[in-house]
């Protein structure tokens, strides 16, 4: 078994290793994150063992990258995790905390909720979210859900789904009892389910900061939509600003208003997140925002969710580290991730294929990076 890295990051020795902590992982995912994890071992001067093997005795410390966010202190002290310098991506003391969940606060303060669900956090981040109520049993959601359409539509919101798959927006009581009645209440009691407003002209940005080898990278960029083989309207890809160092470095550049206060919201937060839920470790620390206008067409902005995992925005992060720790000079870059559907899709100039072929799930996908210069 390995033992922890030392805490600098400039390991020298060990192995890194993917850690598959779901029960399905879609073919597209795991090798893109066999390629990023080479990369990762690169930048570490670790070698790449691919596959965590609970069997095999790893010679010298051993840094995960679990494939989503790692729930309690056992498997983090199996795996030799102590601090943020031993795996990318994060450890979360319950299972609702990674999720959407925790965005907003309960209906009351005597909701129904699991152990270890925080007031604090939900009191320290609202003005920083949209309006909205997480809820853990279907009474409680139909009478959120009754509440904030007194103010428009409203956008139910599992919280276990990614890329905005799942989601339903409803204008009305009907539609309300419709789409509550298609939940997994299994899910919703143990995990919760998000009733959010809904905004209209959507933009979207993604602010996060991470931590590998020594090297702290923070940023700030907007997220794309694409349409899927479905049809259906899912992401599409990233391009970030990218800064060496803290989140005044990336607020020391000259960025648009826009970026300047999703970085703010994010801020509070990712502290509010680190303040309130004791035993989380997150060295890749990434928050989705959204801005747009609500029902009345007042401008509205706030953090939709965070990503403790390695997620759609990660190759861009990699990547960027990858090019401050090849030059020790370099202070900011434009990282960008692209996610394309179809057979007939065109990469980026000058990006790097990170899986192009045949998902069984997803159909025909490619996804690509790409890394350049930023005002340096």
């Amino acid at each position: 078994m390995g033992t922890k890295p030392d805490s600098s990051g400039l390991h020298g020795s060990g192995t890194v290793v993917v850690y598959p902590a779901r029960k399905h992982e879609p073919e597209h995912e795991k090798t893109v994150h066999f390629k990023l994890g080479a990369r990762i071992a690169d930048i570490l001067g670790m070698r790449f063992g691919g596959l965590y093997d609970a069997a095999c005795r790893y010679e010298g410390p051993l840094y995960t990258i679990p494939t989503c966010t790692l729930i309690g202190t056992d498997i983090a002290r199996e795996l030799g995790i102590r601090s943020t310098g031993d795996l990318y991506g994060g450890v979360a003391p319950a299972a609702f905390v990674p999720t959407k969940a925790i965005t907003h606060a309960l209906l009351h303060a005597n909701a129904c909720a699991p152990a270890g669900w925080s007031h604090a956090f939900g009191r320290g981040v609202q003005d920083s979210v949209l309006a909205g109520i997480t809820v853990f049993t279907p009474e409680d959601a139909h009478e959120a859900g009754r509440r904030l359409l007194q103010n428009g539509p409203i956008r139910i919101k599992p919280v276990l789904a990614t890329a905005g798959r799942g989601q339903q927006v409803v204008s009305s009581q009907a539609e309300l009892i419709h789409a509550l009645e298609a939940q997994d209440l299994d899910q919703v009691s143990r995990y919760g389910l998000v009733l959010e407003e809904n905004l209209d002209s959507v933009k979207t940005f993604s602010v996060g900061q991470v931590h590998i080898g020594g090297i702290v990278a923070s940023y700030v960029g907007t997220q794309c939509l694409t349409a899927d083989n479905n049809g259906d309207t899912v992401y599409g890809g990233s391009d970030l600003i990218v800064v060496r160092g803290d989140f005044d470095r990336l607020l020391g550049l000259s960025l648009s208003a826009d970026f300047q206060i999703a970085i703010a919201k994010a801020q509070v937060y990712d502290q509010a997140a680190l303040q309130c839920f004791t035993g989380l470790i997150a060295s890749r620390r990434n928050y989705d925002i959204a801005s747009g206008t609500s029902n009345n067409g007042d401008p509205r902005c706030g953090v939709l969710e965070q990503s403790w995992r390695i997620g759609g925005a990660s190759a861009a992060e990699i990547a960027a580290i990858h090019a401050f720790h090849t030059d020790g000079q370099l202070q900011s870059v434009r990282a960008m991730t692209v996610e394309l559907f179809g057979p007939h899709a065109e990469p980026p100039a000058g990006a790097e294929a990170l899986f192009s072929g045949t998902d069984p799930e997803l159909g025909q996908l490619s996804k690509y990076v790409k890394v350049q210069p930023y005002g340096n």
